[in-house]
């Protein structure tokens, strides 16, 4: 059964919830800043273990000492749904541990 699209109102709701985080086009994104690029592969290792358990996947790209994620869901016709929301959730919690501001 496919993800539900989340409304408008919904979206701006939790993202109030997700520092950092916006809506660009029907995509929601953050960037991470490490302290170096050691950091920042260890993050987007740990993000790649989220999403694998998850079951859930985002645009994942590592730069020097950055991280950028961009998520929608492919099976609600590429909208924002809570699967995304929950993914965003995962990567704030663990982010930190990582030096990631």
């Amino acid at each position: 059964m496919p993800a539900e699209p989340l409304s408008a109102h919904d979206v701006e709701a939790a993202l109030r919830e997700l520092p950092d985080w916006r809506l660009e086009g029907d995509r929601i994104t953050r960037t991470y800043r490490l302290p170096s690029h050691f950091a920042a592969a260890g993050l987007t290792v740990h993000v790649a273990q989220i999403q694998e358990e998850l079951d859930h996947h985002s645009e994942l790209t590592l730069g020097y000492n950055t991280v950028a994620l961009a998520v929608n869901t492919h099976d609600a016709g590429g909208a924002v749904t809570r699967k995304d929301v929950a993914l965003a959730e995962r990567v704030e919690a663990v982010a930190p541990g990582h030096g990631a501001r």
